[in-house]
């Protein structure tokens, strides 16, 4: 399944799944059929709410298949220190927010953020808008394929205090899985990943990526654990 969104300064906002390696074939299937309560009971408004997009980059290195998660600077007045996908608010020059918008800024973040280099990203898929209530974003998990690797970082230290991947079989090992309590009371998913803990809107679209596309492993959702949680 190919499709085109256009095109901009010489770079293609393509999405197409040819070429895909086989393991990545149960999330692109679950995309394209997948319905945005399944994903979240956090939907977007009629109106309002602030457009962005987030890249959920799947990759393959020594470690198998990994996903590319960030960690926000401890000194940002909200998200601080919390693990995330690459992403943000689109800009006027991404387009229609209808249309291509989301891919370009889903892109563009990424290489703001961690110095990904877009030409070796090969999107596959786009995952229905969900929405964040505290911050009234409404966001575009943009799907995809990291074809070909390049060397990634933290671009701005007053931003992102570092850049990593995490393996896929981490994420689905029970042993790192567990249901976050916030100070809130609010509840939802959580992966430790090494020293840092996945929680929130990444943590939540992580759980219904894993649990779709048939990688999930059972685990025991009647452990809660606080957002320092680390053993």
């Amino acid at each position: 399944m190919t499709s085109t969104y256009g095109r901009e300064a010489g770079r293609s906002a393509e999405i197409t799944a040819e070429g895909l390696p086989e393991w990545l074939a149960p999330v692109e299937r679950a995309a394209r059929t997948i319905e945005p309560h399944q994903l979240s009971r956090f939907l977007p408004p009629k109106e309002g709410g602030r457009q962005s997009a987030v890249l959920i980059l799947f990759g393959e290195g020594e470690r198998g298949p990994e996903l590319l998660l960030l960690e926000r600077a401890g000194t940002l007045r909200s998200h601080a220190g919390q693990p995330s996908f690459p992403g943000g608010a689109l800009d006027p020059e991404d387009g229609d927010p209808e249309g291509d918008g989301p891919v370009r800024a889903a892109l563009r973040e990424a290489e703001e953020e961690t110095g990904v280099d877009p030409s070796g990203v090969q999107v596959f898929g786009v995952l229905p808008r969900l929405y964040i209530p505290v911050s009234r974003f409404v966001v575009t998990p943009v799907l995809g394929w990291w074809r070909e690797t390049s060397p990634v970082a933290a671009v701005d230290r007053g931003e992102t205090a570092r850049v990593f991947t995490v393996p896929v079989a981490e994420l689905t090992d029970p042993e790192n899985r567990a249901m976050a309590v916030h100070p809130s009371g609010h509840e939802g998913p959580a992966f430790r990943v090494g020293e840092a803990l996945v929680w929130g809107f990444t943590a939540g679209v992580i759980d219904r990526i894993v649990h779709y596309a048939g990688w999930e492993r059972p685990w025991d959702r009647e452990r809660l654990v606080p957002l320092d949680w680390r053993a």
